[in-house]
């Protein structure tokens, strides 16, 4: 491939970090996250959504817990207008949530966004510009002071527009911030910060994007830490980063530019946006949870937030996307059910022992980072049962779905017929087949049949067993003694020419299991209803006299 056409990031910008502090660091806190689904990822669609799609949308990110939430472009569209003249007319917008609108610098666009903002209480207005090198040469044709210039007089012009309402604060992004000079980015916002006299009670927002991925997401961090340091009147300033995912790592750069002193993050859910995306802020949020840490946004019903987002994006969510995919607590490997499925057990246990319900004891269950039902997911789905599956998922989805709980030795024999099927026909058995894969192998009708048995005890450990057996042509009267019920049954058995020794019985209230050695072939049985145990070690012949 002809890699020589590509330059490394080193060679396109310089990151002047002598020092880092930010690998040591750790996230006890969520940053403000601000969903610009409504606008940068609208932006992304073949289909742009209608007012009523936006609003369902923007319903849903309130309802999440967003506090701050990019609405639209309304200079772009009469739609996006609309839907801000919309929110700002139907009171939509709840008293903790502030709506953002984003304007590039020019005066009748920045004109038209204040038109559309006009009687909401509150309003962040979002600037925007190319800065790099390679924009400014080629998409604006203009040099460093010439942008500094354009971007001075729109500062100047929101200024004028937002007079001394108190509701309206500024943000500013130098777009391609990543592929820019240090110092002029340090020249633009801090500029700004001066033109716009950001102050603790009224702080100006510097958004710095990774608008086009070019480097490891540890550059990005350095490049966000050089820039922390660096600003002036740093408590006056929120400091917001806008990853996307050219290089597959948008979530990476978010978490470790917020390690580097970023306090803001936006995104959207489920990472939509132009070409590979924005950074996924349920990603974001729900790694924070599975360190422990309050995302300060409500996930507990993932699939509701999914299927909005969905159906108001009209995209698909991969069924692999971390956490909310269909398959995402789902395991059809042998070795990741087993595991699973002793983690769910021992979890059950430790609670038990502490006394706590399991919805709040402590979580360390194998290849689970988050309790599913934490999210709103049942347990049904996490274990499902295909050609690679083993004896630990088969078992449990029998247990959990049919409350039929294999003995731990019984288990590989089952699983050897499930995979034979499974092999067979390509696709995963569904809980229903699981079951009716089970009774066709042990509980169907075989060649040795029971017609008819009566069992007591005729004398203090002494019990008889009556019965009338059909094998093939043959069919007879039979009958044993024994110290129980099973074991006079076995005696009998041998009197029709059936020598049976039984090497394991179990029973759980369900069923009856039994393995047997028969004319020197080892099966195992299964039986439920009144005669489970007389039915089981009856399956065990039928399974071995057929092999």
């Amino acid at each position: 491939m002809p890699y020589h056409r590509y330059r490394p990031h080193q060679a396109r910008v310089n990151v002047p970090v002598a020092e880092r502090s930010w690998p040591s660091a750790r996230t006890e806190r969520a940053p403000l996250w601000v969903p610009v689904d409504l606008r940068d990822g609208n932006q992304a669609l073949a289909e742009p959504m209608d007012t009523p799609r936006k609003r369902r949308l923007f319903d849903l990110l309130v309802r999440v817990g967003f506090k701050e939430i990019e609405v639209g472009y309304p200079s772009a569209s009469r739609t996006d207008f609309g839907f801000v003249r919309h929110l700002a007319d139907t009171g939509a917008v709840p008293d903790d949530v502030t709506p953002v609108v984003f304007t590039p610098a020019r005066a009748d666009l920045i004109d038209r966004t204040f038109e559309a903002i006009a009687g909401l209480p509150r309003a962040v207005v979002h600037l925007y510009i190319a800065t790099s090198p390679v924009w400014r040469e080629v998409v604006l044709g203009r040099s460093r002071d010439e942008v500094w210039r354009t971007v001075r007089e729109a500062a100047e012009r929101m200024a004028r527009r937002a007079g001394d309402a108190p509701g309206i604060r500024f943000q500013f992004s130098p777009e391609t911030f990543n592929l820019t000079e240090p110092d002029f980015v340090l020249e633009l916002c801090d500029g700004l910060t001066e033109l716009w006299d950001a102050s603790r009670d009224r702080p100006v927002t510097h958004n710095l994007p990774a608008t086009v991925e070019i480097a490891t997401p540890n550059v990005y961090a350095d490049q966000i830490e050089y820039m922390h340091r660096h600003l002036a009147r740093r408590e006056a300033v929120i400091l917001s980063v806008h990853p996307h995912n050219d290089r597959g790592t948008g979530v990476a750069c978010a978490e470790l530019a917020v390690l580097a002193g970023a306090q803001r993050v936006e995104g959207c859910l489920f990472g939509n946006g132009e070409r590979t995306g924005n950074v996924d802020l349920v990603t974001l949020a729900l790694n924070l949870f599975a360190q422990g840490v309050d995302p300060m946004v409500d996930f507990r019903d993932i699939d509701a937030v999914r299927e909005t987002v969905e159906q108001c994006n009209r995209l698909p969510v991969h069924p692999r996307h971390p956490y909310a995919g269909e398959l995402v607590h789902t395991a059809f490997s042998g070795t990741h059910q087993d595991a699973i499925s002793k983690g769910l057990a021992a979890h059950a246990r430790r609670a038990a022992e502490s006394g706590v319900p399991e919805r709040q004891a402590s979580w360390a269950v194998p290849y689970l980072p988050i309790d599913p039902a934490d999210v709103g997911r049942s347990y049904e789905a996490v274990i499902r049962v295909n050609s690679q599956s083993g004896k630990g998922g088969t078992a449990y989805v029998l247990r959990t779905h049919h409350g039929i709980d294999l003995p731990p030795r019984m288990r590989p024999d089952f699983s050897r017929v499930v995979q034979a099927a499974t092999d067979a026909g390509g696709r995963e058995a569904t809980p229903k087949e699981l079951h009716e894969l089970f009774r066709a192998t042990y509980l169907a009708e075989g060649a040795v049949r029971l017609h008819a048995w009566s069992a007591h005890e005729q004398a203090p450990g002494v019990h008889r067993f009556v019965c009338t057996l059909e094998a093939g042509d043959r069919v007879g009267d039979f009958e044993g003694t024994g110290a129980g019920a099973l074991t006079a049954f076995v005696d009998a058995l041998s009197g029709a020419g059936f020598a049976v020794d039984v090497l394991d019985f179990s029973e759980d209230g369900t069923a009856a299991f039994a393995e047997c050695r028969v004319d020197g072939v080892t099966a195992w049985g299964a039986g439920t209803g009144p005669s489970a145990a007389v039915q089981a070690v009856l399956s065990a012949v039928n399974r071995a006299v057929t092999r």
